[in-house]
């Protein structure tokens, strides 16, 4: 039994709105995958804020027609797609998707999109492997604070490198006296 128009209209509008706000789309080849497979790679993906959509094709194409940011996908989709949609933790994703494929040894990465230009295979795992946004904050930090502790140690110094100054002048100025 076929899916009727208004639960077509349903998925791609669902598709519509998981690309809304997403930083990076990516396609998977997922054919030979038990339903219990794929609901453990979207278990992988919930706690790095992804979300696996599968759906036909054409329901891919219509969501993304005339969508410039996501228009590119459509190059990626042929045969069994599945959509990984990312929206926080783009590295944690890919991540969660490699350990996935991993395991499993049934699905493809296809390529891309992350800010309308299409991805390579090589170039979504090239992303996996910079640093996460947190990561990033704290070497921020540390450098600021390996600074700030350099110039709170030189404004230190400042007053005894005075008093040294000032001691070194009275004491030349008393020897000139004797």
């Amino acid at each position: 039994m076929g899916r009727t128009k208004e639960s077509k209209a349903e998925v791609v509008a669902e598709i519509k709105e998981l690309l809304n706000g997403s930083q990076l789309a990516f396609v998977i080849d997922y054919q030979g995958l038990s339903v219990a497979e794929i609901t453990d790679l979207r278990r992988r993906l919930i706690p790095t804020g992804s979300y696996c959509k599968v759906a036909k094709n054409t329901f891919f194409r219509i969501a993304i027609d005339g969508n410039q940011d996501w228009q590119p996908v459509e190059e990626f989709l042929k045969g069994s797609s599945a959509l990984l949609v990312v929206k926080e933790d783009i590295g944690g994703a890919i991540k969660a998707y490699k350990a996935f494929q991993k395991d499993s040894k049934k699905t493809e990465l296809r390529g891309g999109v992350m800010d309308g230009r299409p991805l390579t295979k090589d170039q979504i795992e090239a992303i996996a492997n910079l640093p996460s946004k947190e990561q990033l904050m704290a070497q921020i930090a540390g450098s600021i604070n390996a600074v700030a502790g350099k110039v709170a140690i030189g404004i230190n110094q400042v007053p005894s490198s005075i008093a040294r100054g000032l001691n070194a002048y009275v004491e030349k100025d008393n020897q000139s006296a004797a």
